[in-house]
């Protein structure tokens, strides 16, 4: 049979899906509520069969996918954990599909049918506990561990992916535990993995800034920073930059100027009422310059 590692995340979503209406199908179908609801009973047989063989290919594609995903390191535990409930899982619904065919081979001993259609529902529903550990632990792999993450594919560009995120997301956290230093390293090794890329040089240039204390070189890069001209998020920010800048260097009244430009540029609505709030923030001309500091949300929205 072929690797279907790849398969994994897009298998696993048909069975939780399967298997939770499925089992919640049965168990209205015992239920006394009339001709009107009779079909609940089919779809539950159907339903839990093709989830039941969907959790075979379930339990298959996580094997083939495993090994790369437990090839990093700190997250073997995690993946073997993953493992053991997905194949529990996968023996549990094909006992209860099994189930499931006995009753409809007995269809006409309706009280056998009824019997073993109730001992469906039950290990249905003890069933599904299984398949939501499943889900959670596998949901930490890839949230907390980021398990499989750029790796299922091998593909170079996906690799990478993975490693502008993890400079991305330690860079915020680096800086928000005031390590500036750090920050800024992350940022120029982020700089230099993507340096063609508009978002990264916006954070390079929020780092000038906020990392470095370099205003004057933030406004340097700014103004020699042009965005797309469909992309009216980098112009924001450019704005914002630009005048977090001008403040830092003392200058308010160049701020207020760079962001009543924006504003006048802006359709009335929630984006002139941001830029507004901004501009009734700034500091009186002559003010003490205020030390640069984290970026605040609205610059980073």
């Amino acid at each position: 049979m072929p690797d279907i590692g790849a398969l994994h995340p897009q298998v696993v979503h048909f069975v939780i899906a399967l298997l939770f209406v499925g089992v919640i199908a049965r168990v209205v179908s015992l239920l006394p509520l009339g001709p009107r609801l009779a079909f609940a009973g089919p779809m539950a047989a159907l339903l839990i069969l093709l989830g039941g063989g969907a959790s075979l290919l379930a339990a298959r594609s996580g094997t083939d996918a495993h090994e790369k995903a437990e090839s990093v390191p700190g997250v073997r535990a995690a993946v073997q954990s993953h493992e053991r409930w997905g194949n529990r899982t996968r023996n549990i619904f094909v006992a209860i599909a099994a189930i499931e065919l006995v009753a409809l081979a007995v269809s006409k001993k309706q009280g056998v049918a009824k019997g073993l259609r109730v001992v469906s529902a039950v290990a249905g529903l003890g069933g599904l506990y299984a398949v939501t550990m499943a889900g959670d632990l596998g949901g930490d792999l890839v949230y907390d561990y980021a398990g499989g993450v750029g790796l299922r594919s091998g593909d170079s560009a996906d690799v990478r992916h993975l490693l502008v995120a993890a400079l991305y997301a330690n860079m915020h956290l680096d800086r928000q535990a005031g390590k500036k230093d750090a920050a800024a390293r992350l940022t120029d090794e982020l700089v230099r993995r993507m340096p063609n890329d508009t978002g990264i040089m916006m954070i390079g240039i929020e780092s000038l800034l906020r990392d470095k204390g370099d205003a004057r070189g933030a406004l340097a890069a700014l103004a020699t920073f042009t965005p797309p001209a469909d992309n009216r998020r980098a112009s924001f920010q450019k704005a914002m930059l630009t005048s977090d800048a001008y403040v830092a260097l003392g200058i308010p009244d160049s701020a207020r100027l760079t962001l009543e430009a924006l504003k006048a540029k802006l359709p009335p609505g929630p984006g002139q009422q941001r830029i507004q709030t901004a501009i009734d923030k700034l500091p009186v001309a002559g003010a003490a310059p205020a030390p640069a500091a984290p970026a605040p949300a609205r610059a980073r929205r």
